[in-house]
């Protein structure tokens, strides 16, 4: 039942050792349990990657197992309300809802959603291709177009693989630039990275520097060496007078090993001729002065590393942004060295065994956006549902997702969700979406689960690999998210292959561990079999990172594939953005907090307690403007709608800038959630616009999007003042 110490007495508490699953930091835990019942969760000091470090989410894997509101059976909406029905006829009905969908509009007027808690689930990762296969549809959407979309498509494009993704050496460098992050609250993102506090702090103390570039005075630019302000969504002007001021000043390292390994890099040093430091300053809020001594102390450092995130990513130019970005570390002689950016080299080496990807295939048949991977990007999902045709989607199956929070113009998404024939959802709860479902099909807990990190070992910032067996057997009348993928695959597609049908044989017989130990045995690390796994619980390390190129491009001729051409024909865009550029206008950042992942926890007691944390952020001196005082309700307006959220007046952003936080928004009627209703606020998606993307990219952008403000009722002069 559960991996202990030693044999167990009853009533005597027993140890268990696993990895929180609940964001990228792959934190190690310490469970003490009394057989069902959870005692404690505290930081594993043996695990060799977190060394006893946790934040305070990982306290939720109790609440989240022990959650009332958690469906444990499947459940169907009636007319009389959801009624809980078995899972032979849950799963029954679910392939003739999809079967009927098909066979009445054709294969591709069903969609499916996948969200982001799918990479933090073993079983899941390993399996949903069997389920993805099975539904035979090419309508597929993720949160990767909401997320981390131009750090593949640039990955695919100069290493070969859209998962080849190169880290910061946080452990190492001497100088960090975090252009739009704030891996404090995030702790990392695409970058595994346990106690960022310590490793940032770790920088400083050892006579180096972290900068941080971020509209807002982030948690992360709290304990930096300096914060610069940065006006949302003009991070690529910047980046573009970095990287001019680079060639100018005769930084550009292009006599390296990895500069030989990209025959295109000569032309990267007229990218950014027009761009000067002192022709982004007006616009970005950076003085050349500022940008200059950014660049000098960048590279001459003797190591350093530029690492932009969400910030850059989720706007109007992410890809071109983000390209930029690792442009300056290799130009720099940066990349694949020690203190620079680097790439990881996990046991199970998911590069190896998957596709390169791809993007532009084909096309959405509403808005003609690019796929990337057999992916439309999610902006494209409600016209898709709404707009008449062939090809309109009449049923859905979201997985682990909840995009009516989660992606642009919710309420959007909310209105086609409700007018679909057929819909199911792969959830623990009723959410915002899936209270439209037909059928709700609920996996196990995470503790209820084998765990090894599929996904999160390819970005750590140190090579380990760590497995945890379930703490607590499921029950007979509950299943694993695999043996729901498998068994609608089962229904769905019984004339599949007949090596799909061994796999799937072998899978449901052994469960993934089988899988798991397949990619064990053909990854770089031999020693690492899934026995020396179980007998070392803490995990293994496997050593800091190291040099990896030429070795690890996936190109056929081991080069890097700079494609300017490419990324060039965007500064067009660029140069029309400046000419149209309205400094005036009030802006719209999202915000992150160590106690939230996107609107996943907001049911834990534990960690929504206190202080409101969905506020309107807002400068004094914008606050002034529009006659608002600190906890004054305040109605927000954008393109597509308005809400109304109580202001929280602060010197953390910068004039004309306003934030709301991520994945709030749970008043909607139908919602099952006590605790997340009482914290119920508003949701950021309610306001941010789904025809602004990243053209070159189709990516969603949720930074910069322009807003109105309202105060709704009259402030005091004394209130006023203080705002002000």
């Amino acid at each position: 039942m559960a991996t202990t110490t030693a044999a167990p007495t009853l009533g005597e508490a027993q140890t268990h050792f696993r990895t929180c699953t609940l964001c990228e930091a792959m934190c190690g835990v310490e469970i003490k349990h009394d057989g069902e019942k959870v005692l404690s969760i505290k930081g594993d000091k043996n695990d060799p990657f977190s060394q006893g470090y946790i934040c305070p989410k990982a306290t939720a894997l109790q609440d989240l197992h022990e959650d009332p509101d958690r469906l444990r059976q499947p459940v169907e909406r009636t007319a009389d309300g959801w009624k809980s029905i078995s899972w032979p006829e849950a799963l029954d009905k679910v392939a003739a809802g999809i079967q009927s969908i098909q066979q009445k509009y054709g294969q591709n007027a069903l969609g499916v959603y996948l969200g982001n808690p799918n990479v933090h689930n073993m079983g899941g990762m390993l399996t949903i291709k069997q389920l993805l296969t099975s539904l035979k549809t090419r309508s597929r959407f993720s949160a990767t177009s909401i997320d981390q979309l131009p750090h593949h498509i640039i990955s695919m494009h100069l290493f070969g693989h859209m998962l080849r993704i190169p880290v910061p050496d946080v452990n190492n460098t001497q100088y960090m630039l975090i252009i739009g992050g704030n891996p404090l609250a995030s702790n990392g993102s695409i970058m595994t990275a346990p106690n960022m506090r310590q490793k940032l702090k770790d920088i400083k103390a050892r006579d180096g520097k972290v900068v941080v570039v971020d509209p807002r005075r982030t948690e992360t630019a709290d304990i930096a060496s300096e914060h610069h302000f940065i006006r949302p969504a003009t991070d690529v002007l910047l980046l573009l007078a970095m990287l001019n001021e680079i060639y100018t000043q005769g930084y550009a390292k292009l006599d390296t090993r990895v500069a030989a390994l990209a025959p295109e890099i000569d032309r990267l040093a007229l990218f950014a001729e027009q761009y000067t430091p002192e022709s982004v300053a007006d616009i970005t809020g950076i003085t050349a002065a500022e940008i200059k001594r950014i660049v000098k102390e960048f590279c001459e450092a003797e190591s350093s590393v530029c690492y932009g995130r969400m910030g850059i990513s989720v706007q109007e130019f992410g890809l071109l942004s983000q390209y930029l970005s690792m442009v300056i570390n290799i130009v720099t002689g940066r990349l694949d060295e020690v203190g620079g950016l680097m790439f990881p080299n996990p046991a199970v080496d998911v590069v190896n065994s998957s596709g390169p990807g791809y993007l532009g295939k084909r096309h959405s048949r509403v808005s003609n956006l690019p796929d990337f991977n057999g992916e439309y990007p999610v902006v494209a999902m409600a016209d898709e549902m709404l707009v008449e045709g062939e090809g309109q989607l009449k049923g859905f199956v979201t997985v682990a997702g909840n995009p009516v929070l989660s992606t642009p113009n919710g309420e959007k998404l909310d209105e086609a969700l409700s007018q679909l024939e057929f819909m199911v959802s792969l959830d623990y709860f009723v959410t915002e979406t899936s209270r439209h479902a037909n059928i709700i099909l609920p996996p196990v807990s995470p503790l209820e689960r084998d765990h090894y990190d599929i996904t999160f070992n390819g970005f750590a910032v140190h090579n380990v690999a760590k497995y945890s067996p379930a703490l607590f057997d499921k029950t007979d009348d509950t299943k694993h998210d695999w043996e729901i993928y498998l068994g609608l695959a089962e229904r769905l597609d019984k004339d599949a292959p007949e090596a799909t049908q061994k796999e799937r044989a072998a899978t449901k017989a052994f469960g993934p561990k089988f899988l798991l130990e397949q990619g064990l045995k053909y990854g770089p690390h031999k020693e690492v079999t899934f026995e020396a796994l179980v007998e070392n619980p803490h995990g293994i390390d496997l050593g800091p990172l190291h040099r990896m190129l030429p070795e690890a491009i996936k190109h056929a001729d081991k080069q890097i594939h700079l494609h300017v051409d490419f990324y060039q024909s965007d500064l067009a865009r660029v140069k029309e953005m400046v000419q149209q550029y309205n400094s005036n206008e009030i802006v719209l950042i999202g915000r992150r907090h160590v106690r939230s992942n996107n609107s996943w926890l907001h049911n834990s007691h534990r960690l929504v307690k206190g202080k409101s944390r969905c506020t309107l952020m807002l400068h004094p001196q914008t606050a002034a403007q529009h006659g608002i005082a600190d906890g004054q309700d305040v109605r927000v307006t954008s393109r597509v709608s308005s809400v109304v959220i109580a202001a929280e007046v602060t010197d953390e952003l910068m004039p004309g800038v306003v934030s709301i936080p991520h994945g709030f928004g749970h008043g909607r009627k139908g919602v099952k959630q006590k605790i997340a209703q009482a914290h119920a606020g508003v949701s950021v998606n309610d306001l941010t616009d789904e025809t602004l993307i990243d053209q070159l990219s189709g990516n969603a952008a949720v930074n910069g999007v322009p807003v109105q403000l309202e105060a709704l009722e009259s402030a005091t002069d004394d209130a006023l003042a203080t705002a002000s």
